[in-house]
């Protein structure tokens, strides 16, 4: 069954290599990709390596609360991160530079290039982030004698059919996994409904509560100084906003502004390629728009967030937020972030791919609006009540607060997992 996935991957390998190689997301790093790493690449040193790997720029962000608390139970350990897209390589290259020991580009679940690529870093322990169940590469490391474990897992119900279905073709690789730790004790369940073995699932929260509950850092003046924002200016942050979400947000605030002048409005679009579209959309209602990248010096009363990995501190900044992809069939996006920072959120009717979000939240200083009049007739209401938009802020960050510290738990379950032979 393993030889049937090792032969399928170099088969649909070279169907797609043209694609990837031309992909915006996908075009860099292709060595790296299958295996091969230049000199001074990796980090050297003696201590235990930890290899944890994340997708997208948003993994490696939910991984970075455990930073700390490894280092902590692996004294003098490695830290090396790897990703899939060239965004999630940039951000973890320049924002977490100083708390890791590298980054590399993960390599394709290939037989060859994901052994060369264990080889080469010689994990002690490979962490996969939410769903990122690659058969070879798990295999790879298991035959090195690393560890491997699952951090905030996740198995949509939706897939598990199909989960069965591939492990019944190609094998059960979650029967190689050391630890799956999950988010939500309904998605451990599950992961014990696809065959992984009961003894190595544990529910340990989700980490990415961990960094949403920080509080304000010198860095988000110098970031409102970017967007162009006024001390004492209220601001209304659209966040991870989908295609067709940015003309129902321009034309509830222009009502808005009608009765609060000075109201801000920043959008962070989900893929930050669709600014320039944005920004001709709030001119084309006559409105002020200006870029994050440049400054905003025309201190436009839009502002549209063209840059990666500084939404979250951008929320710090708000007033109130609307985060996106819930007024699109996109399934949502995340509405824990900005309320860990204590800000009131409101949020569409499609919010399927965060339903658990929803239900911690809802009630809790969430507020689901069904459409564009429900959420102008919200924002007018917490606009007109300041106290009560200050007491549902305090609200949601108390109840991120609450359902935090994953990333300890995590820790001290893979320090209490055997050691490598030879490792410290």
């Amino acid at each position: 069954m393993r030889l049937l996935y090792i032969v399928a991957t170099y088969v649909l390998f070279a169907l797609l290599f043209p694609v990837l190689c031309v992909h915006r997301k996908t075009r860099h790093g292709l060595m790296q990709r299958l295996g091969f790493y230049a000199p001074g690449a990796l980090p050297e040193g003696k201590g235990p390596l930890l290899w944890l790997h994340g997708a997208s720029a948003g993994d490696l962000l939910a991984l970075a609360p455990m930073f700390g608390p490894l280092r902590q139970r692996f004294p003098g350990c490695r830290i090396v991160l790897s990703t899939m897209t060239d965004s999630g390589h940039a951000m973890a290259r320049d924002r977490l530079a100083k708390q890791i020991d590298g980054v590399v580009y993960a390599p394709y679940d290939l037989w060859g290039a994901t052994r060369r690529a264990v080889r080469a870093l010689r994990p002690d322990v490979l962490v996969l982030e939410y769903t990122e169940v690659w058969p070879n590469l798990i295999r790879a490391a298991k035959r090195s004698g690393a560890s491997v474990v699952m951090t905030n897992g996740r198995f949509s119900p939706a897939n598990v059919g199909k989960y069965r279905t591939l492990f019944g073709l190609i094998g059960n690789p979650l029967e190689d996994l050391d630890l799956l730790l999950m988010r939500q004790e309904e998605e451990a369940e599950r992961a014990r409904t696809l065959g992984a073995p009961p003894e190595r699932v544990l529910t340990t929260g989700n980490t990415k509560f961990d960094a949403l509950a920080a509080g304000p850092a010198p860095e988000d003046e110098a970031l409102r100084s970017a967007l162009g924002l006024a001390r004492e200016q209220p601001v209304w942050i659209a966040g991870s906003t989908h295609e067709g979400e940015e003309e129902i947000l321009l034309q509830v605030y222009q009502r808005l502004r009608e009765r609060w002048p000075t109201l801000g409005l920043v959008i962070a679009p989900r893929y930050v390629n669709r600014a320039e579209r944005i920004l001709a959309l709030a001119k084309e209602r006559g409105l002020d728009a200006g870029l994050r990248s440049k400054g905003n010096p025309e201190r436009a009363a839009v502002v549209v967030m063209d840059s990666m990995g500084e939404l979250s501190r951008a929320y710090r900044l708000a007033t109130v937020v609307f985060v996106g992809g819930s007024f699109t069939k996109r399934g949502g996006q995340n509405i824990l972030e900005p309320a860990g920072q204590g800000k009131p959120v409101l949020f569409g009717p499609h919010m399927d791919n965060f339903r658990d979000s929803v239900a911690v939240l809802e009630g809790n200083g969430g507020i689901p609006v069904a459409d564009g009049e429900a959420l102008y007739t919200a924002l007018k209401d917490l606009l007109e009540h300041p106290d009560r938009l200050s007491a549902l802020g305090a609200q949601a960050g108390a109840t991120v607060r609450r359902i935090s510290g994953a990333s300890d738990r995590n820790a001290e379950a893979m320090a209490a997992l055997p050691r490598r032979e030879g490792s410290p």
